[in-house]
């Protein structure tokens, strides 16, 4: 999909605020409604934009721990593990890796316990290495840094 200056600027607004009225949106960006509904609408089509979320601070609800832990499968039960991870309840995110290991998971929990439950439940078919965080660097994700070489 080719996408213009005008769309660049929906997507920025839509990263600082995704609640954003149509007619807030269409003021910022200079066009009209209708014409900001229907870039939305193709940007949604398109799979750029894949939803509207909302950003939890998970410390102040009580999870104060994270984690990112290296997975690897002993016997190359790489379903087994995708089937578990998919709905744990402690999971962010997962990714299927290169290199060392074959996951890497990013947890975030309420206790050293909860982290320790994890690697007991999946130990019999794999190995892992935990690393805990101390805090999170906040990064930059505006569409035009991903776009400043294009």
């Amino acid at each position: 999909m080719k996408f213009d200056e005008v769309d660049v600027l929906i997507l920025e607004e839509l990263q600082k605020d995704s609640r954003l009225s149509i007619r807030e949106l269409s003021k910022r960006v200079n066009l009209s409604p209708p014409s900001v509904t229907e870039r939305i609408r193709k940007l949604e089509d398109n799979g750029v934009i894949e939803g509207y979320t909302v950003k939890i601070n998970k410390k102040k609800i009580g999870f104060s721990i994270d984690c990112i832990i290296r997975v690897t499968m002993k016997n190359g039960q790489y379903e087994r593990f995708k089937t578990f991870i998919r709905e744990y309840k402690l999971s962010e995110w997962c990714y299927r890796t290169a290199g060392e290991g074959c996951f890497l998971v990013k947890l975030s929990a309420k206790s050293l316990n909860d982290i320790e439950e994890f690697v007991n439940s999946i130990a019999s078919y794999t190995t892992t290495e935990t690393i805990l965080a101390f805090s999170e660097v906040e990064i930059n994700n505006n569409i035009n840094k991903f776009l400043k070489d294009k």
